[in-house]
């Protein structure tokens, strides 16, 4: 747990899950400039208050108890769950919030508009179309973010759909991005969610089929070569087993068991908001009518019953934001050993550098190498008992 020092108080912040090892903080330089700006600038925060992408609630946390009506609009699920731990630690004085998630109806007006630039400029586009209707003449729109994560991609979708934009000079490495807004411009309809075919040569029994692609779910417009690779060496005759496509994303991998199996049982789970809608969508425009799988939004699978699962599949990231590392593939391998049968299975395709055998012979005592090729590999390991 660290303390972050503003003009509003100190407050103890973490990330979630909670974990004394993890020495990653909860908050950046970026999001300590946005704070100071706004509290020399001296501005109006009585209105409604729109935070974007608030990564690990820092910004809510810290303006709740200045904003009249405060909202929070995020994609994570974990980044949902540290802002209510970090608002229960600041209870004293915190004013109520509105959390929402990417897929909610935004607010129909917001007064101040604050915006921490995602690494998916994808994102940054469906949001900010998503919330140019409620952006009027008098809105004040403050964009954060370090400076290798602020690009002119980034300030041209400011100017494009909002306003005239400019940026502050950089201050540690991180830079405000401020738009006039314009009542009078026409940006043009949202692209988002994106539509496109899988390739005639993907393996799965997926060929051909429809992937719809809600904004910042990993590999947007392509079926990407970890996944590719994956579907070739997925396992098969699984019968009536229990399935969990774990990290599900678009759902092409779950959808690949679904259409080979049909007796199986799907569920699909992300952290992500946009990417279990785009696996719902996706399923639910190439199964069969009338099949059904199960779509969930949380930490890892921490929602499933210990020793409900036949297999596991996963495709795990490596970076939480900017930040390298394997702590999610860890959490995600113990947690699929928590919801696996005795003899369950789980498979995990991976970059052959980030050395996950090692890592699931910590957890699982045993993995097998199933497939490879110069820059991945599918591994297998068994639930023992």
């Amino acid at each position: 747990m660290n303390r972050l020092t503003t003009s509003w108080g100190e407050f103890e912040l973490t990330r979630f899950p909670e974990d004394p090892r993890d020495t990653l903080r909860a908050w950046d330089a970026s999001d300590e400039y946005l704070l100071r700006h706004l509290h020399e600038s001296g501005q109006d925060l009585s209105g409604t208050v729109a935070v974007v992408g608030d990564r690990w609630g820092a910004l809510t946390t810290v303006l709740a108890g200045a904003a009249g009506e405060l909202v929070q609009i995020t994609d994570s699920h974990l980044g949902r769950q540290a802002t209510h731990a970090n608002l229960a630690r600041a209870a004293a004085g915190r004013g109520a919030v509105r959390l929402l998630t990417t897929q909610d109806p935004p607010p129909d007006r917001v007064d101040v508009l604050l915006v921490r630039v995602p690494k998916s400029l994808a994102l940054l586009e469906d949001q900010l179309h998503r919330l140019a209707p409620a952006v009027h003449e008098g809105t004040v729109v403050v964009g954060t973010g370090m400076v290798k994560e602020i690009h002119t991609s980034t300030l041209t979708l400011f100017e494009r759909i909002l306003g005239p934009t400019r940026t502050s000079l950089a201050v540690r490495k991180a830079r405000l991005i401020h738009t006039t807004p314009d009542p009078g411009l026409r940006p043009g309809a949202n692209p988002w969610p994106y539509r496109y075919e899988l390739p005639a040569d993907a393996a799965g029994g997926v060929a051909g089929r429809t992937v719809t692609n809600h904004a910042g779910v990993f590999c947007a417009d392509r079926l990407d070569i970890g996944t590719r690779f994956f579907l070739k060496h997925l396992p098969e005759d699984l019968g009536r087993s229990r399935v969990v496509d774990l990290g599900c994303g678009n759902g092409v991998v779950g959808l690949a068991v679904a259409l080979r199996e049909p007796e199986a049982e799907l569920v699909f789970t992300d952290e992500s908001y946009q990417a279990v809608a785009s696996a719902e969508a996706t399923f639910e425009a190439n199964a069969a009518p009338g099949r059904k799988a199960e779509f969930l939004v949380g930490d890892g699978v921490a929602e499933l019953p210990a020793g409900s699962v036949d297999l596991v599949l996963n495709n795990p990231p490596f970076h939480s934001h900017q930040a390298t590392t394997d702590r999610t593939a860890r959490r995600m391998f113990s947690g699929a050993r928590r919801i696996l049968r005795p003899g369950g299975e789980l498979w995990v395709v991976g970059n052959r550098h980030l050395g996950y055998h090692a890592t699931l012979r910590r957890i699982f005592g045993n993995c097998e190498l199933v497939a490879s090729d110069p820059k991945f590999v599918v591994l297998r390991a068994v639930k023992r008992a």
